[in-house]
């Protein structure tokens, strides 16, 4: 029941678990667009660059800041909801229960920090501070809310589901779906919250009914479901570096003159 209080939702209201992830992006998003470009507007970069400290000490400050920001963010959210979840329905959590709350906010801190390295891209490239954050939000709102549809599309195309070819492509129709969608951030962020969140959930792919076979209908233990979602955990920290050191590269090679 504790858990639940953060992946119920209503007609009116979004749960906490979709409230973050699809507008958490936004936090790392305002925090990194104008990370390089605005100094840059202001005239402020070439100052800062000589004054007595080293190039890189600039872009890696942007980003540790930024991240420090979100993470701080994602501890304030995560202690406030659970204490007044707590206290209007006074359900008390196991140390389990609060273990995956915990990781559940340490992994949004990671999504949204993805989003804070992209963000850091676009103001390292961009000469302007609009054009940063238009091209941060296209991608954003593609990834989250079309996504689904252009893996939809794709995978029918590739394996129809129309007529007696249909039966047999059905499988293999919903692992090429899984596989595109799982390029978004968002798929992946909700896929790991739902697991995370609900120990019910024994899997996150695609299981035959033999494999079914002789299962006990149990919960997931937090080792077990910790199991599932690491690869998420993984490749979300991965792309995060990455686009760190992209824009890392980038700004090394830009000139800085006044």
């Amino acid at each position: 029941m504790f858990l639940s209080l953060f992946t119920t939702s209503s007609s009116s209201l979004y749960s906490v678990a979709t409230f973050i992830a699809f507008l958490g992006p936004l936090a790392g998003i305002t925090l990194g667009f104008d990370a390089i470009s605005n100094e840059r507007s202001q005239g402020t970069l070439n100052r800062l660059a000589a004054q007595p400290i080293y190039r890189d000490s600039i872009i890696n400050a942007k980003f540790l800041s930024g991240a420090a920001a979100i993470f701080l963010i994602m501890g304030v959210t995560g202690f406030y909801s659970s204490g007044l979840g707590i206290l209007i329905s006074g359900f008390r959590p196991t140390l389990e229960k609060g273990l995956r709350v915990l990781i559940f906010f340490l992994f949004a801190g990671v999504c949204i920090s993805v989003w804070l390295a992209a963000a850091i891209i676009f103001s390292v490239l961009c000469r302007h501070a609009a054009t940063a954050a238009l091209a941060c939000i296209s991608i954003w709102l593609f990834l989250s809310m079309f996504m689904g549809q252009v893996a939809s599309g794709i995978a029918g195309w590739i394996y129809p589901l129309d007529g007696m070819e249909g039966l047999f492509n059905q499988v293999s129709n919903y692992e090429l779906q899984l596989s595109i969608n799982r390029i978004s951030p968002y798929y992946l962020f909700s896929e790991a919250a739902s697991t995370i969140l609900n120990p019910g959930v024994r899997s996150i792919g695609v299981v035959t009914m033999s494999q079914y076979e002789g299962a006990m209908a149990s919960s997931l233990s937090l080792g077990q479901s910790l199991l599932l979602i690491w690869p998420h955990l993984v490749a979300m920290i991965a792309v995060a570096m990455a686009g760190f050191a992209i824009s890392y590269i980038s700004f090394m090679r830009q000139e800085i003159r006044a």
